[in-house]
């Protein structure tokens, strides 16, 4: 465990390079309510191409130590935490044990966290891929203003830390394959499940209104005019051509104006491009190879 500057746990682990070769570092980030066990088909993926890789679980979930009474709930204050809890990563973790150059492999919600630190003048990544990053929900949710405008009410009357409208404290991902968002794959689907019935204090419910006023922010913050130019990392970003969690659009638009951004779209996938059938995970791993240095 690594301890945070306010005390918080946060759950690592890494792995070495294969004997066959020393690519670097591939630092893995996961998305909400994801845990560390849920990458470790990726992680096999990446020292298959002799990196070695690095990964944490954020705060509030996986392993690492959860803020609230309910343990059930996501919750976060601001996501100015999680960027100083991969700061603390990186410093502690990365830098003085794994060989470099160092890339970035994040989703979701970790891509979201990725994209404000590719902003540093010191940021410690050549390059980024980042699958499906929340830039801004998906179809069907309200305007990103009003969520903010009713998450940022809510929580100047004290209700942060309850749940969101319908939330429950049952795990993301314990839900019936039929008709989840996630995947379309049903064997890694499974799997996933397996992982949190045999564990489930890794498992997490829904958001919590703090969480989302949280997140609103972030998504603001990076949707703001000025943002792009001051994004310098390469970044690759992969979209799921059927996601419904987060906004395609919305990554079309951000790589539209980063100066070294670009764009893929994996047609016919869903939201978790590495959890998904083997036909589009080929295309997500093309990419990457494509793109990092010494990969494939």
């Amino acid at each position: 465990m690594l301890t945070a500057h306010d005390g918080a746990q946060l759950r690592y682990a890494r792995w070495g390079p294969p004997a066959r070769g020393r690519k670097g570092t591939v630092c893995l980030f996961g998305g909400r309510a994801e845990f560390i066990e849920k990458y470790f088909e990726t992680v096999s993926d990446l020292r298959q191409r002799g990196f070695a890789v690095a990964t944490m679980d954020w705060r509030g979930q996986g392993g690492s130590s959860r803020p609230l009474r309910n343990k059930h709930k996501g919750h976060v204050e601001d996501f100015a935490q999680y960027d100083a809890d991969l700061a603390l990563f990186m410093s502690e973790i990365v830098l003085p044990d794994c060989p470099p150059p160092y890339f970035a492999l994040a989703h979701s919600m970790g891509g979201n966290i990725l994209i404000r630190a590719a902003c540093m003048r010191d940021c410690w990544f050549d390059r980024m891929v980042l699958t499906a990053p929340m830039i801004a929900l998906g179809p069907g949710t309200p305007s990103l203003g009003l969520i903010d405008m009713l998450a940022q009410l809510a929580v100047f009357f004290g209700l942060g830390d309850l749940y969101v409208p319908g939330g429950k404290n049952e795990a993301s991902g314990l839900e019936p394959f039929e008709g989840n968002l996630l995947t379309s794959d049903r064997r890694r689907y499974e799997l996933n499940r397996l992982i949190l019935e045999a564990a489930p204090g890794l498992g997490l419910g829904s958001p919590t209104i703090g969480w989302v006023r949280a997140a609103a922010a972030s998504m603001k913050m990076i949707n703001a005019f000025g943002f792009p130019p001051r994004v310098h990392v390469p970044m690759l970003m992969l979209a799921a051509g059927q996601d419904r969690v987060v906004s395609n659009r919305g990554i079309e638009e951000l790589a539209m104006q980063l100066k070294a951004g670009s764009r893929i779209t994996v047609d016919g996938a869903r939201h978790e491009l590495l959890q998904e059938q083997d036909r589009f995970r080929e295309q997500v791993w093309s990419s990457f190879d494509a793109f990092v240095p010494g990969s494939g």
